[in-house]
């Protein structure tokens, strides 16, 4: 039985191993530090070697044991919602704040899809942005505003 190459396979994992190798190098440029006291370098290069690691571990499987899948259509609709949506919140998060600004980048990614009924939206969108602001701004202590001056606070 002739073994075959899943394109999609070695693609996506030469994506994640760029994308690992790119935080390798960028975290280069950083204090790495010791084990005992790790430097701002040590994650992005810990995380960049894991993600490339991973990556290198689907480019292989792809080539060894790949299935015959052929790409679907690409869904123009959601790749293009969700790149809006994360500009959105780059370019708004300090002057809406937080709370506002991860709210409606979550509500846009949830309505990506055309299967998701606006109940769920708003369910996802309340629990995303709950758990963000808890991880990020409460647990990590990131000094973002919750809410920003554009809103008058």
């Amino acid at each position: 039985m002739e073994r075959r190459r899943s394109l999609p396979d070695i693609l996506a994992g030469g994506v994640f191993v760029l994308i690992g190798g790119a935080f390798v190098a960028g975290s280069l440029g950083y204090e790495l530090g010791t084990p005992l006291r790790m430097g701002p370098g040590a994650f992005p290069l810990l995380v960049g070697a894991i993600v490339a690691a991973l990556g290198l571990a689907v480019v292989v499987k792809g080539l060894v044991a790949g299935e015959v899948v052929a790409f679907g259509p690409v869904p123009w609709r959601a790749v293009t919602v969700i790149v809006l949506a994360i500009l959105f919140f780059g370019f708004t998060v300090r002057g809406l704040g937080f709370i506002p600004a991860s709210a409606v980048t979550a509500l846009l990614t949830t309505l990506a899809s055309r299967r998701v009924r606006p109940l769920t939206a708003v369910a996802v969108t309340a629990g995303l942005t709950a758990a963000g602001t808890l991880i990020f701004v409460v647990g990590l202590q990131l000094r973002i505003p919750l809410w920003g001056p554009w809103l008058g606070f």
